[in-house]
C-alpha cells in the first residue's frame, strides 16, 4: 500500500523516476481499485472515476519510462496496437539506470 500512496501522492507529476517496484505494485493495487471505480462508474453514469483513473496511471508510467532514461513520450507507443503494448511492457520491466539521469536522481538510493 505504501507505493500506491506514493504514487497518489504524485499523481499529477511527471517528473522524477519511479522504480520498477512502486510501477508494479501500484498496477497491481490501481487493477483492484480500477475494477471497483469501473463497477461505481455504471452504477452511476459518471465518467470522473474513468478521468481520475487514468490520469494517475498516466504520471506514473511516465515517471517508470523516465526511470528507464525514456521520456514520456514513448507512452504513446501503446497505439500502436500489440506491438506498443508488448515494447512499452518491455520498457517497464527494464531495470532503473544506475546513476542519475536527465529526469532525476535514481529513486533506489
Amino acid at each position: 500500500m505504501h507505493w500506491y500512496l506514493r504514487v497518489l501522492k504524485n499523481y499529477a507529476t511527471f517528473e522524477g523516476r519511479a522504480r520498477r517496484k512502486e510501477y508494479w505494485m501500484f498496477y497491481l493495487i490501481n487493477a483492484i481499485i480500477s475494477i471497483i471505480l469501473i463497477t461505481a462508474e455504471r452504477a452511476t453514469d459518471m465518467t470522473f472515476f474513468s478521468l481520475l483513473d487514468g490520469l494517475y496511471t498516466l504520471a506514473v508510467a511516465v515517471r517508470r519510462l523516465h526511470d528507464t532514461g525514456r521520456s514520456g513520450w514513448w507512452f504513446w507507443i501503446n497505439l500502436i496496437p500489440i506491438i506498443g503494448a508488448i515494447v512499452f511492457l518491455i520498457f517497464t520491466c527494464l531495470d532503473s539506470e544506475p546513476n542519475s539521469n536527465k529526469y532525476g536522481p535514481n529513486p533506489k538510493h
